[in-house]
């Protein structure tokens, strides 16, 4: 097995890369802004760059590196090495043939796989799920998405299992950024907040989170401009993210009671850095509506944190 790997978590506001040793222990990262515009063609350079900078930092060459793992937003084709219908990611429609484009700028090989797959498989192996056979991976970030393990084994279903996002938590409710109405990402994915904050304050409620945004350089709401409305009792936050909470609740509950795993594990942007505490507030949101409710799943934080993702990517060569 190659001595060093290097993997990549791209997402709609950073693209962060991670060179790990063979123990899995991270000798070397970076993190680069996602491009905003410039399409596919700009994301692969971006990711190139950081993947560049992340191996110089670890003092090794990139063609040195046994490989890079990518998990990317978007439907994912394994096989074929392309990413299409990412639409967190600037005018990403289109099937765009990734794998390749990112071998070719960085004589090594590449496989990309979906983000969330690739973090959950992060912890199945180095992570909060060792100890469990069976758990439900919840990835609140830009979007809400899932994993699944049984068996200590990802389900893939016919390949797009794990979205609960899009489990419908309220019949006819907000429109989601997927274009249909009341699934979980309409009420707690950070995109779907953003935009929600933004009807209300062109409706005239006040709020200081699109000021903090300014104030930290970001043109987005990100993870840290919630928590930071948060800290400051922003009224607004407040209310967007206890409705995020309760839907999560509805949404993870709904989950349980089909598959009953023995845990779930919450990750993403939103659920590292809110971490522990709103953990638990999603448990207690669950409890109501789980079916068996007196041995609720053990529910745990992301272990392996923000760069999670990148180094569950790095895993794509083991298996």
């Amino acid at each position: 097995m190659p001595t060093f790997r290097a993997g990549v978590d791209l997402g709609a506001t950073k693209i962060q890369a991670v060179v790990v040793g063979p123990d899995h222990t991270v000798v070397g990262q970076a993190r680069h802004p996602t491009p905003t515009e410039g399409g596919p063609p700009a994301v692969a350079a971006a990711i190139a760059g950081a993947v560049k900078e992340a191996a110089h930092s670890a003092g090794v060459a990139v063609e040195e590196l046994g490989g890079v793992g990518v998990g990317s937003p978007g439907a994912v084709d394994r096989d074929a090495g392309t990413v299409e219908h990412a639409r967190n990611l600037p005018d990403w429609e289109e099937p765009f043939p990734l794998a390749v484009t990112l071998a070719d700028a960085l004589d090594t090989p590449v496989r990309i796989d979906n983000d969330v797959q690739v973090a959950v498989l992060g912890e199945l192996d180095l992570g909060g799920g060792r100890p469990y056979s069976s758990f439900l991976g919840v990835w609140w970030g830009t979007g809400v998405g899932g994993g699944i393990v049984l068996d200590r084994k990802l389900w893939r279903g016919l390949g797009a299992a794990g979205e609960i996002g899009h489990v419908v938590v309220k019949r006819g409710g907000a429109r989601c950024p997927c274009g249909r109405r009341g699934c979980l990402e309409a009420y707690a994915g950070r995109g779907a907040m953003e935009e929600r904050a933004r009807e209300l304050v062109h409706r005239g409620r006040k709020t200081d989170l699109f000021e903090l945004m300014e104030k930290r350089g970001r043109t987005r709401l990100t993870s840290g401009v919630w928590a930071a409305a948060l800290h400051h009792d922003d009224r607004m936050a407040t209310t967007l993210i206890d409705r995020a909470v309760k839907a999560l609740g509805v949404g993870i509950a709904s989950a349980v009671n089909l598959l009953d795993v023995e845990a779930v594990v919450i990750g993403g942007g939103l659920g590292t850095r809110l971490g522990e505490p709103y953990v638990k507030r999603v448990a207690r949101a669950m409890q109501p509506h789980l079916f068996v409710d007196d041995r609720p799943p053990v529910m745990l934080p992301a272990a392996l944190g923000d760069l999670g993702g990148a180094i569950g990517a790095s895993l794509l060569f083991e298996r």
